[in-house]
C-alpha cells in the first residue's frame, strides 16, 4: 500500500488537498486470477479540470469568503467503497464533504488497505484554488488494482461533491489509453443546506448520496436550480491518460463500464441563462386620492437575482390599482 501522509502535511487550509488510491480489480473468474490481464503495469496521469464559472453557473456564484474552488480526494476498491449513489457515506467522507477534514477518511482508507488488502496506493497533488483551473498527478495501475474512484469537494457548499465510481482503466488484456469523464454535482446526504453558503444544518436521519440536477432539489432557493435546463452543464471533467511506458496501449474502449459516467466531450460548456427572480408582492398600500373620488393604491416587489446570460428580464417591480378612499372625514 502507498504512503498515507499525516494531516499536518496537507497545509492549513481545508481545501489544500488532493489524494488518491487504486483499488482491486472488480471481478475474478473461478480460477482466482483477476479479470484484468494487462501487462506490464501502466503509468497514468490524472487531470482534474474545474469548469465552475460564473457564466456556466451564474446563480449565487460564490465570489468571496471563500470564492468558488475545489478540494479533491480519490480512492477505490470493491471491498472498501469510498462512495456510491444511493448508499450512505462513511463518517470520514462526511467530514470531508462537509468541512474538508480528511484525517478520518485517511484512517478509513489505511484500515481498508491493512485489513482487506483492498487499497493499493495513495498519491497526492495540488488543489484548484478557483472554480476553473486544473490539477494533476501521476500514478501506476496494476492488473490486480485497476479501478479508480474519487470525490472532489465543492467549496463552498453544505456537503456537495463531484466524482466517479469504479472507473476501470483495464479492458481485459489491455490498458485504456485515455478516458475522459464529465462530472456533475452530488449531495452526500449529511447536510440539508440549499445554497453554497448555507449555515450547517444536519440531515437527521442521514440520507443517501443523490445526484443534484437542474430540477432536483426543486426548491427555487437551491443554488443549482435552473428550471429552464433539461440538464446541468458539466461542472468539471477528469481525464486519465496513459503515459509513455512499456508497450503502446490499445485505443480507449468506448464507455466507462460499471462507473455509470459518460465520456466527456471536448466542447466548452455553453453559458447558462439565468432568469430574473423577484420577491412576492408586498401588501397593498393605502388608497391615495381626493375624498369621494377615484384614487389609486400600489404595491411593490424587489429583485432577488438579476438575469444573466440572456435570461428572462425582470418584470415590473411596482403595480397600481384603482380604489376609493374609505377613511374620508
Amino acid at each position: 500500500m502507498g504512503t498515507l501522509r499525516s494531516a499536518a502535511a496537507w497545509g492549513g487550509a481545508p481545501w489544500a488537498l488532493l489524494l488518491a488510491t487504486l483499488g482491486c480489480s472488480a471481478g475474478q473468474p473461478l480460477g482466482g486470477e483477476p479479470m484484468c490481464t494487462a501487462q506490464p503495469p501502466a503509468k497514468y496521469s490524472i487531470t482534474f479540470t474545474g469548469k465552475w464559472s460564473q457564466a456556466s453557473f451564474p446563480k449565487q456564484y460564490p465570489m468571496f469568503r471563500p470564492p468558488a474552488q475545489w478540494s479533491s480526494l480519490l480512492a477505490h476498491s470493491p471491498d472498501y467503497s469510498l462512495w456510491r449513489k444511493g448508499q450512505y457515506v462513511s463518517n470520514g467522507l462526511r467530514d470531508f464533504a462537509e468541512r474538508g477534514e480528511a484525517w478520518a477518511l485517511m484512517r478509513e482508507m489505511q484500515a481498508a488497505g491493512e485489513k482487506l488488502q483492498s487499497v493499493h496506493g495513495v498519491f497526492s497533488g495540488p488543489a484548484v484554488p478557483s472554480g476553473t483551473g486544473q490539477t494533476s498527478a501521476e500514478f501506476e495501475a496494476h492488473s490486480r488494482h485497476s479501478l479508480v474512484s474519487f470525490v472532489v469537494r465543492i467549496v463552498p457548499s453544505p456537503d456537495w461533491f463531484v466524482g466517479v465510481n469504479s472507473l476501470d482503466l483495464c479492458d481485459g488484456g489491455r490498458w485504456r489509453e485515455q478516458v475522459a469523464v464529465d462530472l456533475h454535482p452530488y449531495d452526500a446526504g449529511t447536510d440539508s443546506g440549499f445554497t453554497f453558503s448555507s449555515p450547517k444544518f444536519a440531515t437527521v436521519p442521514q440520507d443517501t448520496v443523490t445526484e443534484i440536477t437542474a430540477s432536483s432539489p426543486s426548491h427555487p432557493a437551491n443554488s443549482f436550480y435552473y428550471p429552464r435546463l433539461k440538464s446541468l452543464p458539466p461542472i468539471a471533467t477528469v481525464t486519465l491518460a496513459q503515459l509513455p511506458h512499456g508497450p503502446r496501449a490499445f485505443p480507449p474502449a468506448p464507455g466507462l463500464g460499471r462507473g455509470g459516467n459518460e465520456v466527456a466531450d471536448s466542447l466548452p460548456a455553453p453559458e447558462t441563462p439565468l432568469d430574473c427572480e423577484v420577491s412576492l408582492w408586498s401588501s397593498w398600500g393605502l388608497c391615495a386620492g381626493p375624498c369621494g373620488q377615484p384614487g389609486a393604491k400600489s404595491r411593490t416587489r424587489y429583485v432577488r437575482a438579476r438575469p444573466a446570460n440572456h435570461g428572462a428580464p425582470c418584470p415590473a417591480l411596482e403595480e397600481e390599482a384603482p380604489c376609493v378612499p374609505d377613511n374620508c372625514v
